[in-house]
């Protein structure tokens, strides 16, 4: 029986079950490295004490998830540029290997700067999956039909933000945090296997970008891998492990302790296992560069490469980094930068006028000339950003203001309550697929921001025992509902303006706006709030004038305080409605002449 297919883009292929299972397997990876954005939260105090770090060194164990954001976001736009160039494919197995590599080195990790490395190279792993999936959408299914699409998508992804911290709970409850990223490499290896599979035995999911409605089919003896090279890939990642992690069942035992012991110094890099790593690795580079068909394909990405602006990608990339640094690791109730945090934006400033100047003169700009002529691609890059303000004000203050209210130190609690609000964001971002087909982008994204903007301006009102009441998940639900609607809209309409061979690179700028606009957010929100509470708190009369019998314990100024903290998360709730508000507004202007019904991307 013929397999059912249905028309692709621009009257190409069809699609056909196995290119559905690839983006289905594309979605499942997206929606467990956005888990894994989250599986943190619970895992850090554990892992601090495994570093050595006290409870109260918290600043110091920020760059473990600020190390992880900034691999996801800085390398983006790069990687979205490969996806156009080398494949899709290509780009989401490279990114899952990434991925994988980075969850072994977190998992075998031995100290502070170690666990940072690893959760840096698995940002950069999975933030790579986000634009080639969507770019993969673009190249499966025709303008009209990419709603749907584009909003399981974004359903899955926000579905990771959603069980990440019950995945995390679950591990911790039966083994230690180690267990969360041992599971996350045998899971990226699973995923890399089937999409192998996958992409082996379906010519349709071979699509490159810069050839407009064609599939390209796999060369021959491409579903026949370098087995050798393989093994001795699998076998230095082993060592890697070991060597990293040092089980002490080995590093105690009579003949196999011998290996662990360093043949110069005191550096477990320079012991007999750490040698062997080397020749492993070098027996691997020499199998990759003599093979007839290496296992990296080195000569493909090798043109590619020559294709490709890496010095574009690296300025973009600091860029983003000095911004990421300068708002990420600030401690909010001290100031909305950190430390040296001016000058991070000055380096960033300089290398965002570097890139720009690089543009300008490179044969092969990262961002191809054109790509972003279209009001409605820079406006879809604007309201991302909003977005991005007003979602983070959720995510980070409803959890606050559950524990400030009634949960007190349960963090579990005060998660659950969030959860009301995560759960209807995939709701809404499917429901937002299906009504892009009907709605033009610009009303469809309008009216989930509006919902967003009133669930904020509802939880502005919410006094001391407001979450006691089930009335309180209605503006959660809300709230959630109206961010998810305006998912597919926004990515939609991007990948309606633009042309094909470029939909990689101008996704992943979509979602380094909404990040960014994350970062700001959260700094200059937080910075009004604590500006909102500092002018209440100094009217609040002293503990000793309140309570002089006994000041040290006075619950009428702790009262007081709290009170003084609902002011600061009113000001924080009424600053996410604006940028909701702001998005909604912009919006309606930028997607005003889109028609995702009938927009051509040639």
């Amino acid at each position: 029986m013929p397999e059912r297919t249905e028309p692709g883009p621009a009257g190409g292929p069809g699609i056909d079950a196995r290119s559905r299972l690839l983006l289905s397997l594309a979605a499942v990876a997206v929606a467990f490295a956005a888990a894994d954005t989250y599986v943190v939260v619970l895992a850090l105090p554990d892992m601090m004490a495994s570093a050595g770090l006290s409870s109260d060194e918290l600043q110091r164990a920020a760059p473990l998830i600020s190390g992880f954001l900034l691999g996801y976001v800085a390398a983006l736009p790069l990687i979205g540029r490969l996806a156009d160039l080398r494949g899709r494919t290509p780009v989401l197995i490279g990114s899952l290997a990434v991925f994988a590599v980075g969850s072994l080195v977190t998992a075998a990790a031995y100290d502070l700067g170690s666990m940072v490395v690893g959760r840096l190279v698995q940002g950069v792993g999975g933030g790579g999956l986000v634009p080639a999936t969507l770019a993969l959408v673009a190249d499966l299914w025709p303008v009209h039909r990419r709603g749907l699409p584009l909003g399981v998508v974004g359903a899955v992804q926000e579905l990771g933000a959603v069980l990440g911290p019950l995945f995390g709970a679950v591990v911790l409850a039966v083994s230690d945090w180690r267990a969360i990223f041992w599971l996350n490499l045998a899971v990226a290896m699973v995923l890399i296997a089937a999409i192998v599979a996958a992409r082996s035995s379906s010519a349709a999911t071979r699509t490159k970008a810069v050839v407009p409605g064609t599939v390209a089919r796999p060369p021959p003896g491409a579903a026949h891998p370098d087995w050798l090279g393989a093994l001795l890939a699998m076998a230095a990642l082993i060592v890697l492990g070991t060597v990293l992690r040092q089980p002490g069942a080995l590093v105690t035992d009579v003949t196999w302790g011998v290996a662990f012991l360093p043949v110069v110094g005191d550096s477990r890099w320079l012991t007999p296992l750490a040698l062997g790593l080397y020749a492993l690795l070098a027996a691997f580079i020499v199998r990759e560069l003599f093979a007839d068909r290496p296992l990296l394909a080195w000569r493909q990405w090798r043109e590619t490469l020559q294709r490709t602006d890496l010095l574009g990608g690296v300025l973009l990339a600091v860029a983003l980094a000095g911004v990421i640094i300068a708002f990420a690791s600030a401690d909010p109730e001290v100031a909305t930068l950190s430390t040296d945090g001016g000058w991070w934006l000055l380096v960033g400033a300089a290398s965002a006028v570097a890139f720009a100047w690089r543009q300008t003169v490179s044969q092969h700009p990262l961002v191809p000339r054109g790509s972003l002529r279209a009001l409605a691609a820079r406006g879809a890059i604007g309201v991302s950003f909003f977005v991005g303000a007003a979602l983070i004000a959720a995510l980070v203050d409803i959890p606050f203001f559950a524990r400030l209210t009634i949960y007190g130190d349960s963090q579990l609690d005060a998660a659950l309550v969030l959860v009301r609000f995560l759960a209807a964001l995939p709701v809404g971002a499917v429901i937002g697929g299906v009504l892009t087909r009907r709605v033009a982008a610009g009303p469809l994204t309008a009216a989930g921001m509006a919902l967003a903007a009133g669930g904020f301006v509802w939880m502005s009102s919410w006094g001391p025992d407001a979450l006691r009441s089930p009335v309180a998940t209605v503006p959660l639900v809300l709230a959630g509902l109206g961010f998810g609607l305006a998912l597919a809209p926004v990515n939609a309409a991007l990948l309606a303006v633009t042309r094909r061979e470029v939909h990689g690179v101008v996704s992943a700028l979509l979602v380094v706006a909404r990040t960014v606009g994350m970062l700001v957010g959260i700094s200059v929100l937080t910075t009004l709030g604590l500006r909102r509470f500092y002018a209440v708190a100094q009217s609040i009369p002293s503990a000793q004038s309140l309570c002089p019998d006994d000041p040290t314990s006075c619950p009428e100024y702790g009262e007081a305080l709290r009170l003084a903290g609902l002011a600061q998360l009113e000001v924080v709730f009424l600053g996410g409605a604006l940028s909701a508000s702001l998005a909604a507004v912009l919006a309606l202007i930028v997607f005003r002449q889109t028609s995702i019904r009938s927009a051509s991307s040639s």
